[in-house]
């Protein structure tokens, strides 16, 4: 599925919120800063993954991805959103994608419902052009031809928070973090042992179930988790693309998740910590099929298979000195990745598998009263290997890459961070990107002012570099400078927030295709803009609500007598619009506890019409948007019992997303979560 700027390929940061209570009680900044400092135990370049303390004292909500170092939310100039466990249970939401559909400035693209290839663009940047970690753990594929990650295998029960950090990053995250930064971080063992779970039932032949032991005691943290998501009738191919007389096959989806955590504390200068993930999934799919003596595309008559098995793990350490002012971490994370597909359709089977290693080192200092200095080292090697029917590939490359960062604030008014980052990459040298980011506050009227600047760029995927026939080993990084700038205003006595914030994105050295050679090569550009604004107001202690709504604008450009590919589709002969970046998105979510035992929440979200491709013949079409309105309930029946509800897409909107793929009309859900 396309997912890139005109280059005929087919097919998203978020800052965090570590879920303390809100202060009453507020601290100068100066004060603040070496308390903060205590929380800061992330790897790099896992800047996102602090410890999640699940503490009883009352401190403002912290921001941790955006510098990497624990800030209160008002002193943070980047645009973030943060959603938490407590939110992703109280929606029922099983999977990544569900997660972050709703979030401002992120389009989510699926292809069917669950299992299916699933692709996030941030502001309208590429879906390759997000950086995406998972405990610290840099998740990209490098076995795909762009490397994107494919959100649609991780599932949320054990995920304690998922953070979006928006505009180029790279000055902290390195090569992808052109459109911003996806961090995911797992829950963590607090108090004494416990056992979770719950068992789910439910449309589209749904059966899931979840079980989980955590618990911790005076030196270690543990967390033990298994899901199982189920699947076993998805509609996704539209019956009108089928001949007269093929079946129509639906696809079934089945995924086993096993996750551990622990974090030893063993003594009070020295912890270690260690996380291993590994997912197991299959998928039953559709192809299309070309067959003679037409050649004309239809969905294949039998199903294919495609596995998918990754693991991912991290062992680090986290030494404190100078009375907790200085904290570093050191350590390594891994991820291995293999991609089998099998079956009658042989034009789609192959073999992919994929591995990185990252070796890291991270100091931050708070050297004064709220100013601190965060300096990191790493080193990245990945490979990959394919076997197809028509070609085989095997290929490697790595990164050094070193950054440092200011943070620092004037009194309670003035913060800011200004971060470096000087990366030498095996293949095609070195690259600096950086970034600023200031923030003045006016407590008196409960007004921010905010605003970034600065550089990202993607390094190309070994596909691309290597790939027979299609690979130039002679590619440059892609790369943009981007800004935005905005403002967040609370009023009456905080029950009211709002704000604005426009974006600008320049992306240059777009890697398409040279026409007579077929090779890649770096020769389109494009500009993104736009708007995210929103209002959250808290009705009640008991009702809340929030309204996004995000305006985005892409044009890409290719020379004078060069092609737009299959993702981009033109406008004038140097002038194209990137496919699936709707213009327009509104998402509402609505919270309301009647009683202490009940909850009850909604959410709607719409995206206007995008320009597609259409799946058999790869025409350009005006592809019409949907909005999807989502219900559920959870209550408590006792300290031990919870019954849920949901309904997903609750007036059964029809629509495809992207062309040729329907999403999942209207279904309801149900089931019991139990802890002891």
């Amino acid at each position: 599925m396309p997912a890139a700027f005109p280059f005929p390929i087919p097919g998203a940061a978020r800052t965090v919120r570590i879920p303390l209570r809100r202060a009453k009680l507020r601290l100068a900044p100066g004060r603040l800063a070496p308390a903060l400092l205590l929380l800061a135990c992330a790897g790099a370049p896992a800047l996102a993954q602090s410890t999640d303390d699940q503490n009883t004292v009352d401190l403002p909500e912290l921001v941790v991805s955006a510098t990497g170092i624990p800030t209160p939310e008002n002193e943070v100039a980047s645009s973030v959103s943060v959603v938490t466990a407590e939110d992703i249970e109280r929606r029922q939401q099983r999977t990544l994608p569900d997660v972050l559909q709703s979030l401002p400035g992120l389009n989510v693209v699926q292809t069917g419902g669950p299992g299916g290839q699933t692709s996030v663009f941030i502001r309208g940047a590429n879906s390759n052009h997000v950086k995406v970690l998972i405990d610290g753990i840099e998740a990209g594929n490098p076995s795909t031809p762009n490397g994107a990650f494919d959100f649609g295998q991780l599932l949320a029960t054990d995920l304690a928070r998922v953070e979006v950090l928006r505009g180029p990053q790279s000055g902290l995250y390195g090569s992808d973090a052109i459109g911003g930064v996806i961090s995911v971080t797992t829950k963590k063992g607090d108090g004494p042992a416990k056992v979770t779970g719950y068992v789910e039932g439910g449309a589209l032949g749904t059966f899931n179930q979840a079980a989980a032991l955590s618990g911790s005691t005076d030196k270690l943290a543990y967390s033990f988790n298994v899901t199982h998501f189920a699947s076993t009738d998805i509609p996704v191919t539209p019956p009108n693309l089928v001949p007269f007389g093929y079946p129509v096959n639906s696809n079934a989806y089945d995924n086993w998740t096993y996750s551990t955590r622990l974090d030893y504390q063993a003594t009070e200068a020295f912890g270690v910590n260690f996380i291993a993930r590994y997912i197991d999934t299959r998928l039953s799919f559709t192809p299309d099929t070309y067959p003679p003596p037409t050649y004309e595309g239809i969905p294949a008559a039998q199903t294919s298979t495609s596995l998918a098995s990754m693991f991912f793990t991290k062992g680090e350490g986290v030494w404190k000195a100078l009375d907790n002012r200085l904290t570093t971490t050191f350590g390594v994370s891994a991820m291995t990745t293999s991609n089998p597909t099998y079956g009658p359709n042989t034009a789609v089977n192959g073999q992919y598998e994929g591995d990185r290693q990252v070796y890291y080192l991270r100091s931050n200092l708070a050297f004064a009263p709220g100013q601190n200095l965060l300096v990191g080292l790493e080193r990245r090697n990945e490979g990959m290997t394919s076997q197809t029917a028509y070609s085989e590939m095997d290929a490697s490359t790595g990164n050094t890459g070193v950054y440092g960062e200011f943070q620092g604030s004037i009194g309670e008014r003035f913060f800011g961070a200004a971060n470096i980052r000087y990366d030498d990459d095996d293949t095609f040298g070195d690259h600096t990107t950086f970034r600023l980011a200031p923030a003045i506050l006016f407590p008196e009227t409960g007004t921010k002012l905010k605003a970034s600047y600065g550089t990202g760029f993607k390094a190309p995927s070994l596909y691309q570099l290597y790939a027979p026939y299609y690979g130039n080993a002679e590619l440059k990084p892609e790369e943009s400078t981007g800004y935005d700038a905005g403002f967040e205003q609370q009023a009456w006595g905080g029950r009211v927030t709002f704000g604005a914030t426009y974006f600008h994105n320049d992306i240059t050295n777009l890697i398409s295709y040279d026409p007579s050679t077929y090779q890649n090569v770096n020769i389109s550009s494009a500009t993104t803009q736009g708007a995210e604004t929103f209002i959250a107001v808290a009705v009640t202690d008991r009702i809340d609500v929030r309204l996004d709504y995000t305006y985005t604008h892409v044009v890409g450009y290719m020379p004078v007598g060069q092609p737009f590919g299959a993702a981009c589709a033109p406008i004038d002969a140097t002038s194209c619009t990137p496919l699936r970046r709707p213009n327009n998105k509104v998402s509402v979510t609505l919270g309301w506890r009647p009683t202490d035992e009940l909850d009850l929440s909604a959410s709607l979200v719409y995206a206007s019409s995008w320009w597609d491709i259409v799946r058999l013949t790869s025409d350009y079409i005006d592809q019409p948007g949907y909005t999807v309105v989502n219900i559920a309930a959870n209550y408590k029946l006792n300290t031990h019992a919870t019954v849920f509800a949901r309904i997903d897409n609750l007036f059964d909107q029809t629509y495809e997303n992207p062309n040729g793929f329907l999403a999942p009309g209207f279904g309801a859900y149900g089931g019991l979560r139990l802890t002891y």
